[in-house]
């Protein structure tokens, strides 16, 4: 089983000036936003990973660079992690966005949306980009591979979407905060969503304990039925 730590990016200035960044070059993580991260890299210390990645956009580098200090492992960037593609809505304010018509298409049924303008992608365009990133990096990483991905609100919802099987149209159910952690399983069957959108608590309980006496055990795509012990003393 592949376990992915989900790491958005901390609070930029973009966010707080309620403007939707979108891949505007430039935007950097404000105060806030280094605090967030510094948090969120002190939640991960004791998790080793196999492999680091990031949007290329700033603030994710930004962020994902606090969990990186001090390792030895390097950051590797992958573009099928970038920010949508907003087209013309970049760089406008959310409050005139809202406003726009085609607000309401991206709340109830953003698999139809293609966002206008130059650059502008389609919701389930970047839905399906980032969940081969995924697989790629699950494959990459191998079966008891622990990798930590850097990305975007909208790009990490979509992540978290398929993982639970949701269709592209409920992924705005789901509440992704900045610098928050999700820790997603991977195992031959189905996906399970370990950790959703933490902040502040440790991380290391989710990777899964090395093989005993060398021997590797066949990972278990099974849910303990009744929900089990968890994964403190106790648990299987």
């Amino acid at each position: 089983m592949t376990t992915l730590f989900l790491l958005r990016h901390g609070q930029s200035s973009a966010n707080s000036g309620g403007v939707l960044a979108g891949r505007t070059p430039g935007v950097h993580l404000n105060e806030t936003g280094h605090k967030q991260a510094a948090s969120a890299a002190e939640s991960l210390a004791n998790v080793t990973f196999d492999a680091m990645v990031s949007s290329p956009l700033e603030r994710c580098q930004e962020t994902i660079g606090y969990v990186a200090a001090g390792r030895r492992r390097k950051v590797r960037t992958d573009d099928d992690l970038i920010e949508c593609g907003y087209g013309s809505w970049t760089g406008k304010s959310i409050g005139t966005l809202a406003k726009d018509p085609l607000w309401q298409v991206v709340q109830a049924h953003p698999s139809a949306v293609q966002f206008p303008g130059r650059g502008g992608e389609s919701m389930l365009g970047m839905s399906q980009r980032a969940v081969a990133a995924v697989r790629h990096w699950n494959a990459k990483v191998g079966d008891n591979g622990v990798w930590l991905a850097c990305s975007h609100g909208d790009v990490i919802k979509a992540i978290i979407a398929d993982a639970l099987g949701l269709h592209l149209d409920q992924f705005q159910r789901i509440n992704v905060d900045p610098a928050s952690i999700t820790v997603i399983r991977y195992t031959p069957l189905r996906p399970f969503v370990m950790q959703l959108n933490s902040t502040g608590s440790p991380m290391e309980r989710f990777v899964p304990p090395p093989p005993k006496s060398g021997r590797r055990k066949k990972p278990s795509s099974d849910a303990v039925v009744g929900g089990g012990a968890g994964r403190g003393k106790g648990s299987r």
